[in-house]
């Protein structure tokens, strides 16, 4: 494979981490095998930039004087905000040519600035993500998942997902074996799928004011193969199922229904990654009662079966 040129774009007010966090991937990458990637960083005229973390990082070039890459990187950060004159511009008139066009975090509003999400699938930090949207209406924007891929143009949510779509594009470029390889160097699980949700159950949601709904977020967490019924945890919570119903959406911001679902997702995948038990005994551990009911849920939520989806983000053996 002929040596891709993987340029990160920096700025001042950058997010360090959502640098150094897929650039180690890269650089992993190519001490894996060498010759692979040549990692660049520019900033708009070669001059140092302060990330939001007040630490001075020194760019390789100037973005003026760089030659066209396969894969262009737009991190997020403050310095989004309010973005240097001059850089949107240059990415309006170069992301074009970049073969993959990579955003992390809130990098995705400057590709946006420059009017390279129009009429694409995309996302940002959750914090953003209405913004994309208001300033933005071109983009479609999606506030779940981790990252999204539309064609050619890859972005991701906040800084720990750029590190998981930096190792599905090393995946993508070099196999599974070399991105699980520097995964596992990073100390990191090679296991999140792009459309995994930013958030777990417990996260999405809002812990609810009242102390009888908060013992019920306990119990649907803690039980998830029980009998989860509205009309049953509304008994739990000592109220009716129509009062119960309104008053967990007002206070967690998400039906019991929906909270009982991502609970018994993420459930499920937790014993299809660490276990090794059946598909039929999991179904029936997580609630779903039959593997025909869970598979459902999975195609849905995270695009691949259950048996998929072991084999896919369960950790290799060691050893």
């Amino acid at each position: 494979m002929a040596q891709r040129t993987v340029l990160f774009v920096l700025f001042d007010g950058v997010q360090s981490l959502d640098v150094t966090g897929p650039l180690e991937v890269f650089a992993g990458a190519e001490k894996h095998r060498a010759g692979t990637y040549r990692i660049r960083t520019a900033s708009l005229d070669g001059a140092p930039v302060r990330t939001s973390s007040h630490l001075t990082v020194v760019p390789d070039e100037s973005l003026t004087d760089v030659s066209e890459p396969h894969t262009l990187l737009v991190p997020g950060g403050e310095g989004t905000r309010g973005p240097q004159p001059g850089l949107t511009d240059w990415l309006r008139e170069h992301g074009p040519r970049a073969e993959r066009l990579v955003s992390v975090c809130t990098g995705a509003i400057l590709l946006a600035a420059a009017g390279l999400l129009d009429g694409r699938r995309a996302t940002t930090h959750w914090a953003y993500c209405d913004k994309l949207a208001r300033d933005h209406p071109a983009v479609e924007v999606d506030p779940d998942p981790i990252y999204v891929r539309d064609g050619r143009v890859a972005t991701s949510a906040g800084v720990t997902s750029g590190i998981d779509l930096a190792l599905a594009l090393v995946e993508e470029d070099l196999g599974r074996d070399v991105a699980l390889g520097i995964a596992r160097h990073l100390v990191v699980f090679l296991r999140r799928p792009g459309n995994q949700a930013q958030f777990s159950a417990q996260l999405a949601a809002q812990t609810a004011q009242r102390e009888p709904l908060r013992e019920v977020q306990r119990w649907i967490t803690e039980h998830p193969g029980a009998d989860l019924t509205v009309e049953t945890l509304a008994v739990r919570a000592s109220l009716s199922a129509r009062h119960f119903a309104r008053a967990f959406q007002t206070e967690t911001g998400m039906t019991p229904g929906r909270y009982v679902d991502r609970v018994r997702l993420e459930h499920a995948r937790r014993l299809l990654e660490d276990t090794s038990d059946g598909i039929e005994e999991i179904s029936r551990a997580s609630g779903y009662g039959t593997p025909e009911a869970m598979r459902r849920a999975f195609v849905k939520t995270l695009g691949a079966a259950p048996i998929e989806y072991r084999r896919r983000f369960r950790p290799a053996p060691v050893g």
